[in-house]
């Protein structure tokens, strides 16, 4: 991270490093919930508060390389699974992590349980190709420019 001859970081960078905090808050929450495990249980395997593990996931608190190490021992993933992704996202000091999933001054639909449950179930089907048809369904309807009773009228023929 470039300073300046004051030791303060650019203001760009300051964003940017923020965004790559809340990102990788994210995985964590991703991977938890993904698990079922309560942000309780999380902070209780890893000798920390709920609060803490909130603050973790929110991006309010940046996560140390050890207590990245420790999540991902605990959450048995590497610790490359909370950077996943992360080079595809464009990380410009205006650019928020929501902004490809809604609208300014909606809610995150990645903190909604229904898409927690949709992510669930998906990956509990254990046929890749199935899994992969799937998906392939569901950008097909969220692509097509027809009213949502059309579609289920056509699918009940």
């Amino acid at each position: 991270m470039a300073r300046r001859r004051n030791g303060a970081q650019a203001k760009d960078e300051v964003v940017a490093t923020a965004a790559v905090d809340q990102y990788v808050g994210s995985r964590i929450r991703l991977r938890r919930t993904l698990l079922g495990m309560t942000q309780t249980a999380l902070g209780q395997a890893v000798g920390l508060t709920f609060q803490q593990i909130q603050k973790y996931e929110k991006g309010a608190n940046r996560v140390s390389a050890s207590r990245l190490w420790q999540f991902g021992a605990t959450l048995d993933v590497p610790v490359s699974f909370f950077f996943d992704g992360l080079a595809d996202q464009d990380y410009m000091p205006d650019v928020t992590l929501e902004a490809d999933l809604c609208a300014p001054g909606e809610p995150d639909p990645m903190a909604r349980r229904e898409t927690l449950e949709l992510v669930r179930a998906y990956y509990r089907i254990e046929d890749r190709a199935l899994r992969r048809r799937l998906l392939d369904l569901i950008r097909a309807v969220a692509a097509a420019d027809v009213p949502a009773d059309a579609f289920l009228a056509a699918t009940d023929a």
